[in-house]
């Protein structure tokens, strides 16, 4: 059997200058743009992109939750407010640590997490 894993995710972007600002202003990560319509992100953990697209990867819609991790799950729910992304569950305990959701600029929902 052919070994197999997780090695890209691509994301929906409504606004891709506002987006990669926001993670920019949050978390420090960078970008290559290839184009107008696609920004590849970098020093994220795991590679991938943002393509404008209309679409808002929720899961209320059924998408999948990207979920980042953070040592200091406080801080890292600063930074997202201060870089303009919108909680939109504060931090709660969950089996095996705590977590909160957030929304970015294009309106993707994301989950930070800490043991």
């Amino acid at each position: 059997m052919a070994s197999v894993s997780i090695n890209y995710i691509e994301l929906p972007a409504t606004n891709i200058e506002a987006t990669k600002k926001f993670f920019a202003d949050a978390f420090g990560w960078s970008f290559v743009d290839y184009g107008p319509d696609y920004a590849a992100i970098q020093d994220a953990g795991l590679d991938g992109g943002f393509f404008r697209s209309d679409l808002k990867a929720t899961t209320a819609q059924g998408s999948a939750l990207v979920v980042l991790y953070s040592a200091e799950l406080e801080q890292a729910q600063k930074q997202v407010e201060q870089a303009g992304g919108t909680v939109t569950k504060p931090i709660f305990d969950f089996p095996g640590g705590r977590r909160f959701h957030f929304t970015c600029p294009s309106g993707n929902e994301y989950a930070i997490w800490s043991a």
